[in-house]
């Protein structure tokens, strides 16, 4: 098994910790990286685009016109498309845009996610982010400390609910739990801070 440095919050080694090869060792797979996240965008889109066809548009409801005689061409209602204000043909209606990704392609991109930034060396442990009061000048301080800048994602336990407030008013910082975490925050950053439990967390879920 590989070993990962665990970091305190002033950014020195105080030990560290055995990581599980399937999760944080394996061959990225860049396909199901780029199905889960474009899975996660698609499903973020509202789809409330419409338009009115020309059974929706207000009036036409008597022929402009009779049918002959006039020597002018045949039209039924005022409201059909090549007329101004007419209804509009073929335009978007509301729908999801949302696919569904089977589990086990889910899990096997957070894995890739994982171990390719363990393999860059920007996946940070902290042996625990526990702040007696929400800080955000404190949770700057961490980021520093650690030498982190950039987009950075940060992975905190479920019951870290004053770290949660810290850092998530810094900019280019998202911060998650770990049964929030997913690809596409995982990939979406120039490196990802993460707590000990949180780690072992996923490790359990993942492996």
């Amino acid at each position: 098994m590989a070993t990962i440095d665990i970091k305190d919050a002033n950014g020195k080694k105080v030990g560290s910790a055995e990581i599980a090869d399937a999760v944080f060792g394996i061959e990225p797979h860049a396909h199901a990286v780029h199905q889960v996240v474009r899975s996660q965008l698609a499903a973020r889109r509202a789809g409330t685009h419409s338009t009115k066809g020309r059974s929706d548009v207000r009036g036409g409801g008597r022929k402009p016109w009779r049918q002959k005689g006039t020597g002018r061409a045949r039209q039924g209602t005022i409201r059909a498309p090549q007329w101004r204000g007419g209804g509009v043909v073929f335009g978007p209606e509301p729908r999801s845009y949302g696919f569904k990704v089977q589990n086990k392609v889910v899990k096997l991109a957070m894995r890739s996610a994982l171990s390719a930034k363990q393999a860059d060396g920007v996946l940070v442990c902290v042996d625990t982010l526990d702040f007696d009061a929400p800080s955000t000048k404190k949770a700057s301080e961490v980021l520093k400390n650690l030498g982190l800048d950039g987009r950075v994602t940060v992975v905190v336990g479920n019951e870290d609910r004053n770290a949660l407030l810290s850092f998530r008013n810094i900019p280019k910082v998202c911060v998650i739990t770990s049964s929030e975490a997913n690809t596409y925050d995982l990939v979406n950053n120039n490196a990802v801070l993460i707590t000990q439990p949180a780690l072992n967390r996923l490790e359990e879920v993942l492996a």
